[in-house]
């Protein structure tokens, strides 16, 4: 079994929005992130995620929990196997009390990569091929290269290590076919690539001896997906955030070069064009986003498909085509970085690149083609927001050559629900704030509980009942925790001027009631209303009084 110990330290380690935003895509709402739950068929994004107290909750479907919790019920795991996956993540040594497990996966991926560069040192071919290219010493070092040699090389060292053939397959380095093992790279320049916690998750290899595959990357494991990493990030995230720009580039070289250049907001895609799942990654501080790629129709291709997506998700940025057979490698290499500076501070809008492209499929001089292409253009500005359409409604027209008239856009897509037929439950926002006061600041129950008794409440009882209990991991709690609209008294005083003004309401109340009783004898409410003018008089002056039944 996992150690306790253990775990409180992974837990310590983990941030809810790295967790969950490494899944979906999460967008900044106030102190909290919101997206749609993917945890039930929902337009309107319902799922918070609350970095304050490290929590989830749909207020759809009621999940919620922390970031193991989420791991669990995202990937279907049990808890142990939510925990280890986590680890993996974070780079993080697991306790196990049996002592039989040991998580030696990232540890044979920095034996690996040691070997790698080693053997860097001693191939003079790799060297000068890496020197040919631009590449410095020093930007060897920084990004880890190595050599990867025969795969009985490989193979032998892993053993030698003391790892065993099943955990190099775990990791993606070796392979198992027809009875016989393999290593993954075999004679290849060999490239790192890091989580975002700096932790190496996989490596990509370019061959110098003439094998088929120009590059190859790791396969899919448990701690690699190509489809969520992007190459340096690693090495880029501080710059990105400082500059609120993200370059992309298509390959290795291209971001060592930029990087050696000064373009330290450089990554890459991973021999994979941008997909959905990368975009939690590129949300993060919010930066616009540059992509950077050749300018060859495989190149142009991708370019076209990211613009699509990144423009429909809201982000901001553009593209650049490098043409004439240059990449931005080719461009540091020659000395061309003011050149560089310019493009990168000026590309092609993606809503505008993604336009011009479409048109650029047709042949606009043909009426048919041209209808064909204002066709295709309108249910691409359909995935944008209604004010974006509007805009670039004139663009198009313009590029078309047609009366703006001719492009119709965002008025038969906007949506209203019809309010009437929502039934939503009724909720007092005083005794929600007081629940969430008893949540966040459980020293002020005692004070609370003397003041006043969870039956006194009249909609949210049930919910009092529990935040005294210390069950915070009710959904109906944690929607409570991760509402920003709730607020929650801070200190004594301010308590204490909330449960007078609240407690005189109340006290007013029960002396009309009383008043109209005609169940009970004359002594006992005449003792009644005494007991209560008492109260409220107390309250008046400033003082918390007691509750009794």
């Amino acid at each position: 079994m996992i150690s306790n110990d253990s775990i409180e330290q992974l837990k310590a380690r983990l941030d809810i929005v790295d967790v969950v935003g490494s899944y979906i895509e999460l967008k900044k709402n106030g102190a909290n992130f919101k997206a749609p739950c993917p945890f039930h068929d929902e337009k309107s994004p319902s799922f918070v995620v609350s970095p304050a107290k490290q929590i989830y909750h749909c207020f759809g479907c009621g999940a919620g929990g922390d970031s193991i919790r989420f791991v669990m019920e995202y990937e279907k795991l049990s808890y142990p196997e939510a925990i280890e996956k986590l680890a993996g993540q974070y780079n993080f040594s697991l306790q196990y009390t049996d002592n039989k497990h040991q998580q030696k996966r990232s540890q044979l991926l920095d034996k690996l990569n040691e070997y790698y560069q080693n053997l860097l040192t001693h191939n003079q071919n790799a060297l000068s091929y890496l020197k040919e290219r631009g590449i410095y010493e020093s930007s060897i070092e920084k990004f880890g290269i190595g050599y990867a040699p025969s795969s009985a090389q490989t193979l032998s060292y892993i053993q030698k290590n003391m790892f065993t053939m099943k955990e190099a397959i775990e990791v993606g380095v070796a392979g198992h076919d027809n009875g016989k093992s393999f290593a993954r790279f075999i004679e290849r320049i060999t490239f790192p690539i890091f989580a975002t916690n700096g932790s190496i998750v996989g490596f990509g290899g370019r061959t110098i001896t003439g094998h088929q595959a120009k590059y190859v990357n790791s396969p899919q494991t448990q701690l690699f997906n190509k489809s969520r990493l992007l190459y340096a990030y690693n090495f880029a995230k501080d710059t990105i955030h400082k500059k609120q720009q993200i370059i992309i580039t298509e390959g290795y070289l291209d971001v060592i070069m930029l990087h050696q250049a000064g373009f330290t907001n450089a990554v890459a895609t991973l021999g994979t064009a941008l997909t959905p799942e990368h975009l939690p990654l590129l949300r993060k501080g919010d930066p616009k986003v540059v992509m950077a790629y050749d300018g060859d129709s495989a190149g142009a291709a991708a370019a076209l498909k990211a613009s699509r997506l990144l423009s429909a998700s809201g982000f901001s940025g553009g593209v650049i085509l490098f043409g004439g057979g240059m990449d931005p490698a080719d461009m540091v290499k020659n000395g061309k970085i003011e050149e560089l500076n310019n493009l990168f501070r000026k590309p092609k809008p993606f809503i505008e690149f993604v336009i011009d492209r479409i048109i650029a499929g047709y042949d606009i001089k043909d009426p048919k083609a041209k209808e064909g292409a204002l066709d295709e253009a309108i249910g691409y500005l359909k995935t944008l927001s209604p004010l974006l359409q509007e805009e670039y409604k004139f663009y198009l027209a313009s590029a078309l050559g047609v009366n703006p008239s001719f492009v119709k856009v965002s008025s038969h897509n906007l949506v209203y629900s019809n309010k009437k037929d929502i039934q939503i439950p009724r909720k007092d926002m005083w005794e929600l704030s007081l629940i969430k006061t008893v949540l966040e600041h459980p020293e002020l129950i005692d004070q609370i509980l003397d003041a006043i008794d969870p039956s006194i409440l009249q909609f949210h009882q049930r919910e009092f009942q529990l935040a005294i209990s210390g069950k915070t991991d009710i959904p109906e709690l944690m929607a409570i925790a991760v509402d920003e609209g709730i607020i929650s008294h801070k200190n004594d005083e301010e308590l204490k001027a909330e449960l007078i003004n609240f407690l005189i309401k109340y006290y007013n109340q029960e002396y009309k009631k009383i008043q109209l009783r005609s169940d009970i004898a004359f002594e006992q409410k005449a003792f009644l209303i005494r007991s209560i003018r008492g109260k409220i008089t107390k309250l008046q002056r400033g003082e918390l009084v007691a509750y009794e039944n």
